[in-house]
């Protein structure tokens, strides 16, 4: 018998190599309210039918359309050199133009940025487009004529969120610098990576910022990053230096004589300067943004100029439905991929006004967001499931305290739990804004998949149908197509180029191919797009209705017994139970399944039971996707290792469950609970360090 099953086990295996089982229940569908369609951007359904198969590439022309060009472009899609797409070829363009001075004859006097400092002290400052327009051209001319910095140069930016962030940004742009942002939560050596494999001879960061009510001393890491990149070989010349108060120097590192320079000082020689915009091919690289795994080299994803700037302002406006006329507060950090396309440049190249926030979510309490939103009269808002977990978590009454009125709510990064989703829409929402829950990555530059807002209904835990002009396909492992309804999940693939998608790894072409092209490539000779399909890396089900769901990352599944089950699946249904505030799910080597599941939980606020919800927990479990995926260990927590950006570190872990080296935590948000962890999981006495499978050591890797 044992032979048989295990013969069984087998078998079932090597048919769903790429499949992921799938238990969740499709829920109920909520329909946006007649006036929010009766302002939105878009509610005409014939544009999927603009955007069919049977016009692209053409179709993109409605969303280049939206910017002004210096000059046409001769070529919509180049694949000449397939898979590295260049679009809009021969179109001349510049992205600082597009999101500051076309606007001024307009909206010059109009807030470009509210920058609202972590202390509630400092009032908000409302940045204009005439003022953001004189900072940029200012900065430009210290950039080009202090820093001696040209087009194509490459310069690695390490700050915080500030607005020096932006101008330095759109003043790059305007000369044709190509930037590349550090996550300001980066340490010194992971910023050192970045300006080495970019090749970057200047530095530009800030003295220090505000975090958690404390001023971080943020010059230090600019030592750390310039020492480490000297002994790899790359000399950064100049170190420039902003001030979060001007005049009032922040850190405890003195600035290096003929290395180091005080932006603020410096800018004094250069006020009133203008810079002409420089009229960039529309192909050339605009910015690298550099993925952020915790295992490997990290990966510079380069985005183009014209085709990365057309898709973010098409998706800006028509996907989160933003208007010249609103308030937009993207709760991100424009160190990632969705600070850059929905803070930066998507919002200002539709003359919005874009909230920045310097500091923690929930500082010094958990009313904090709404209150800004309150003061500056937000009506869309834009966050991350990690966050709106954290301030369902802190304070789950807060909201209904303040008065604003959201229209409009997006979520991105990971999928949103069903329940999760009920309390932002309830509660956040205040039953009256719709919500847009986009799925997208860093390489694909802008959102994928997503409803319409003003055409199709929402669907909790769906990010909804793929957007005009994305075509996607789910394949198995030996390139079967799974259709809609056909129940089964598999890898999530792109049929066809589009604008924002990436152009290559930065300096490793094939790496790029490797990673999201090689897989499901029909002919590796072929020019033709038609035999590139994209590989994201994440899996999915298409639901007959023709909604997507997102399961995660594929690393992210647990093969238990040859049944693959997708952890956001699990988490989801842990979250079902009332008092629990947030789940992570990681694998735990097993002698007879392989793997099976460890689940960590933490508990709203009040809750004192923890060994009955840890009952509630399997029950949820086996009754929502049965015995199969009962789990091993429920363990709860105070709280969740997490980065600074707030996303939990299952990684983490995955290698508390394991007893592997967890690695360096002292980057996290909270790196002192690993080790209470650690004491709840292993014991007060350290066990000794295993080996584990490959699977498990990078197991929730960012990024």
């Amino acid at each position: 018998m044992a032979k048989k099953k295990t013969s069984k086990s087998t078998k079932s295996k090597k048919l769903s190599e790429a499949q992921i089982a799938v238990h969740w229940k499709e829920e109920d569908i909520v329909h946006p309210s007649p006036q929010f369609v009766a302002q939105a951007n878009m509610t005409d359904p014939g544009i999927y039918d603009r955007f069919s198969l049977d016009n692209f590439p053409e179709c993109f022309k409605e969303y280049a359309d939206l910017l002004d060009w210096y000059e046409y472009w001769h070529t919509m899609l180049d694949t000449s050199d397939a898979p590295c797409w260049k679009w809009f070829v021969g179109g001349k363009i510049n992205a600082s133009y597009n999101c500051v001075d076309r606007h001024l004859p307009k909206y010059k006097n109009k807030a470009a940025i509210h920058f609202v400092p972590e202390p509630e002290e400092e009032p908000p400052a409302a940045i204009s487009y005439q003022e953001l327009y004189v900072r940029v051209n200012e900065f430009a001319a210290l950039l080009r004529d202090f820093a001696g910095l040209k087009k194509g140069d490459r310069v690695t930016l390490h700050m915080p969120m500030t607005p020096e962030l932006p101008v330095t940004m759109l003043a790059c742009a305007r000369l044709g610098v190509i930037h590349s942002e550090v996550f300001g939560g980066f340490s010194g050596q992971a910023c050192a990576d970045r300006i080495v494999d970019s090749g970057s001879n200047v530095l530009i960061t800030m003295d220090g910022y505000y975090r958690g009510g404390n001023m971080i001393d943020h010059k230090v890491n600019a030592d750390i990053a310039f020492e480490h990149a000297k002994k790899q070989g790359q000399k950064v010349d100049k170190v420039l230096i902003w001030q979060r108060y001007t005049g009032q120097y922040q850190s405890e590192s003195k600035p290096v004589k003929g290395r180091d320079y005080i932006v603020n000082d410096v800018l004094k020689d250069y006020v009133g300067q203008r810079i002409d915009p420089v009229k960039l091919p529309a192909e050339d690289p605009l910015f690298l943004m550099y993925t952020s795994g915790t295992t490997g080299k990290p990966k510079g994803c380069q985005h183009s100029i014209g085709g990365y700037l057309a898709y973010v302002a098409g998706t800006s406006k028509y996907i989160q439905d933003i208007h010249p006329e609103d308030v937009y507060w993207c709760m991100a950090d424009i160190g990632w991929i969705t600070g850059h396309s929905y803070i930066v440049y998507g919002p200002l190249a539709l003359a919005a006004s874009s909230v920045i926030y310097e500091g923690v979510p929930v500082y010094p309490d958990p009313g904090r967001p709404w209150r800004i939103a309150e003061r500056l009269d937000v009506n869309i808002f834009h966050t991350a499931p990690t966050t709106v977990r954290m301030l369902r978590k802190a304070g789950p009454d807060e909201p209904k305290k303040y008065n604003y009125h959201f229209k409009h709510m997006t979520t991105v990064g990971e999928p949103i739990e069903p329940e999760v989703w009920r309390w932002y829409h309830k509660e956040v929402g205040k039953g009256e804004a719709i919500i847009v829950d986009t799925w997208w990555q860093t390489e694909t530059g802008g959102f994928l998949c997503s409803t319409m807002p003003a055409l199709q209904p929402m669907k909790p835990g769906s990010t909804g149908p793929a957007l005009p002009g994305i075509h996607p396909v789910i394949f198995d492992e030996d390139r079967n197509e799974l259709g809609a309804g056909a129940g089964k999940a598999g890898n999530i693939c792109i049929r066809n180029p589009w604008p924002g998608a990436f152009q290559t790894i930065w300096g490793d072409r094939e790496r790029y191919v490797d990673t999201y092209y090689a897989k499901y490539c029909k002919d590796p000779k072929s020019k033709d797009w038609r035999d590139w399909p994209y590989l994201t890396g994440d899996g999915a089900l298409l639901a007959e209705d023709g909604y997507y769901r997102i399961l995660g990352r594929i690393d992210d599944v647990i093969n238990v017994a040859g049944h693959r089950l997708g952890t956001k699946e699990l988490e989801s249904s842990a979250l079902t139970v009332g008092d629990i505030a947030e789940a992570a799910v990681v694998p735990v080597v097993d002698e007879l399944k392989g793997r099976v599941p460890d689940i960590y939980v933490s508990l709203k606020p009040g809750v004192k039971d923890g060994k009955a919800v840890q009952a509630k927990v399997v029950k949820a479990i086996e009754s929502e996707i049965g015995k199969i995926a009962r789990p091993k260990n429920v363990y709860v927590v105070p709280d969740m290792p997490k980065t600074r950006s707030g996303k939990i570190m299952r990684r983490v872990l995955a290698a508390i469950s394991n007893t592997l080296d967890i690695g360096d935590v002292m980057t996290l948000a909270n790196p002192d609970i690993v080790e209470e962890i650690r004491v709840l999981v292993q014991g007060k006495e350290k066990v000794a360090i295993k080996k584990g499978p490959e699977d498990i050591e990078r197991f929730g890797d960012e990024g």
